[in-house]
């Protein structure tokens, strides 16, 4: 019976305590002066929807963008005033938090040497090719292979041509006759047209005897790197019989990218290292620049002339290049890192003082170890963001920065 009563008493006066309470807080909230909004004292520059930042009102009220209220901007908000400014700002801690690096932009040159990657191949402007100058049979045929090396001089090719030995006997004939001076000449001029040459035509003036067979030898040192015939086969005249391809200077066909091709020149000064030769060195010049830009790669091919005097270098071999390029003028220089590329613009976000950073636009130029060439856009002296300044441009897009530069 005592239990039933004491649940009850102990209600009842848990709710005259808290009633107590209650008014004491209220008389004490009563005799406090009250504090001030934050928002009170300050200016109200517009209203706007967050998530729409670039429309701006001028009075409160339901965001006709979105379900819900239009958030005021004030004088003194400290990212948004630096909005106005085309700026955004961002605290110190928040700047170690996202990794932020800036670096100045400075004036130097570019290095005067930068290198590239190619491989060689064949000068086509040493090839030799040898054709039959008259219908025969291939006799002798001391080169049997494909890139058997030959020295100039060395016999090729020995063919017997039928129709030398009628133009020779009669050349022979009328060479006996008195007051042969017309004749001679006319049974020359058609050994002449059956392919025989000064040389040949003078060594049966010599000797006196038809010389049935065509000897042919090689005008220059290098190698086979075609072989038409074999030994008993039949030619025609005007058939190719072989091609020599000269070994004593060699091509380097190297690649460079597009933006080092305002920098090469014919006649630039260039070392090559074969991996295939270590500790060689190889000095040649920029012989010419292709038309040509790979599509794949974005590389221009230049084409450069080494001497190979001991025939060292052989198509295929892969080669280093250093390509010496006279120093340029003074430029302004950054980061490669610091830029940004939309595919419609180059921008860079500018430190400023207070922290704020601002995008601006740019031109670029040439690209080499990390730097690249300003050409417009920046001063000697200021700050780009290097690192962390894709997380700043976007919140600079989101807050309307971008779009309130690009505004006419």
């Amino acid at each position: 019976m005592k239990n039933h009563l004491l649940f009850p008493l102990l209600g009842i006066a848990a709710v005259l305590i808290g009633t107590g309470f209650y008014q004491l807080g209220k008389q004490h909230s009563a005799a406090m002066p009250v504090a001030a909004s934050p928002a009170a004292d300050k200016k109200v520059l517009y209203w706007h929807d967050p998530m729409v930042p670039g429309q701006k009102f001028d009075k409160p009220g339901p965001s006709p963008f979105m379900d819900m209220a239009l958030v005021p901007v004030y004088a003194d908000a400290g990212n948004d005033a630096s909005n106005d400014v085309g700026g955004v700002a961002i605290s110190a801690r928040m700047q170690q938090n996202l990794g932020v690096r800036t670096a100045t932009v400075t004036t130097g040159t570019l290095p005067a040497t930068f290198a590239a990657v190619g491989t060689i191949a064949w000068n086509e402007r040493d090839v030799v090719l040898l054709q039959a100058r008259a219908n025969g049979f291939v006799e002798r045929l001391p080169v049997r292979a494909v890139l058997d090396p030959v020295r100039q001089g060395q016999t090729l090719v020995e063919l017997t041509v039928p129709d030398w030995i009628a133009a020779q006997e009669e050349f022979l004939t009328v060479q006996r006759l008195p007051d042969n001076a017309l004749l001679l000449e006319g049974a020359r001029q058609r050994m002449v047209l059956v392919g025989m040459d000064d040389t040949q035509i003078a060594h049966v003036a010599r000797s006196g005897k038809v010389q049935p067979r065509m000897t042919l030898r090689a005008p220059v040192s290098g190698v086979i790197t075609e072989l038409s015939i074999r030994a008993g086969s039949t030619v025609m005249a005007g058939a190719p019989l072989l091609r020599i391809n000269g070994t004593g200077t060699v091509w380097l066909q190297a690649e460079l990218p597009e933006s080092l091709a305002a920098r090469v020149t014919p006649g630039m000064a260039v070392t090559a290292q074969i991996a295939a030769l270590p500790g060689k060195t190889f000095s040649g010049q920029v012989d010419a620049i292709l038309p040509d830009v790979s599509v794949a790669t974005r590389t221009l091919k230049v084409r450069i002339e080494l001497a190979n005097p001991a025939a060292l270098l052989v198509p295929g071999m892969f080669a280093t290049l250093q390509f010496v390029a006279p120093a340029g003028a003074p430029v302004l220089l950054i980061p490669t890192e610091a830029v940004i590329r939309t595919g419609t613009r180059t921008v860079v976000m500018l430190a400023n003082d207070g922290g704020t950073f601002t995008p601006a636009d740019i031109e670029t130029g040439a690209v080499e170890k990390g730097q690249t060439v300003v050409l417009r856009g920046l001063q000697a002296g200021q700050k780009v963001v290097s690192s962390g300044q894709f997380l700043i441009d976007s919140d600079a897009s989101l807050k309307g920065i971008t779009t309130r530069m690009s505004a006419p």
